[in-house]
């Protein structure tokens, strides 16, 4: 039994209480939370404090805040020698504090707090000072998902930008589909299938090998004609853009 606090609320923290609740072999002692109301709906209020000087004894204290507030949390916490780790991404392992072990527990994935996730798909990319305390890791993420990861601090910060790319710049060209068909009455919808079989074929592909398209056939008329129909100035340059960098990307 791997006894755990998660200190924070967010969308990650509430996402691991959530999987960890429901594992038989994860007892979440305590929540750490600022604001109560914003975590009471998943756990009894009595496993909630708000006070750095009641948190209880665990084999894993988990800092799941903003990366600017990992620090300050860190060196709040009231004792010493005791395993504490962070989830971010862009975070190095020196962020925590020294008085004690440090480590990272980064689940590579998108949260919402309204969408729920299959968290044994999920990546957990994993650092440690020592053997030991990234044995405790590796049990606790096996234990939530099948896929863990022994992940650098460099290597996580490049895995974060890679990840900004695949997700949240992918995800707001959808947004941006999204408004060209409302703003001509097209259902959005018609594209899903489109966009689901692209998320797939990665899965056998290569992303160079799955690149399809105009910009890849250099048909300049038809990119003439899409930029022409965009009005937004904005979207005709990030049209040229990635369309210039597919071209780059397919001599070499």
């Amino acid at each position: 039994m791997i006894k755990v606090v998660i200190i924070g609320n967010g969308n990650v923290a509430q996402h691991l209480l959530k999987v960890m609740l429901k594992t038989d072999e994860v007892t979440i002692v305590q929540v750490f939370a600022r604001n109560k109301n914003n975590i009471s709906h998943l756990i009894t209020e009595n496993r909630i404090t708000s006070n750095y000087d009641e948190i209880e004894e665990a084999d894993v204290y988990i800092i799941s805040v903003s990366d600017n507030a990992i620090a300050e949390v860190a060196s709040n916490l009231p004792f010493k020698n005791r395993l504490v780790v962070h989830t971010s991404g862009t975070s190095e392992l020196s962020v925590l504090d020294n008085k004690n072990r440090k480590g990272v527990f980064y689940p590579l994935q998108t949260f919402s707090k309204s969408k729920v996730v299959d968290f044994s798909t999920i990546p957990i990319c994993l650092e440690t000072e020592n053997e030991s305390d990234y044995k405790t890791l590796e049990i606790l993420a096996n234990l939530i998902s099948k896929k863990a990861y022994a992940i650098s601090s460099e290597q996580r910060k490049s895995l974060h930008v890679a990840a900004v790319f695949v997700c949240n710049f992918v995800n707001h060209l959808y947004q941006i589909g999204n408004q060209i068909c409302n703003e001509n009455r097209v259902p959005f919808e018609i594209l899903q299938p489109l966009i689901i079989e692209t998320a797939n074929k990665i899965t056998e592909l290569s992303p160079k090998e799955a690149q399809t398209g105009p910009a890849l056939r250099n048909d300049t008329k038809t990119i003439e004609k899409h930029i022409e129909f965009l009005q937004n100035s904005n979207y005709q340059e990030l049209y040229k853009l990635l369309t210039q960098s597919i071209q780059n990307v397919k001599k070499l």
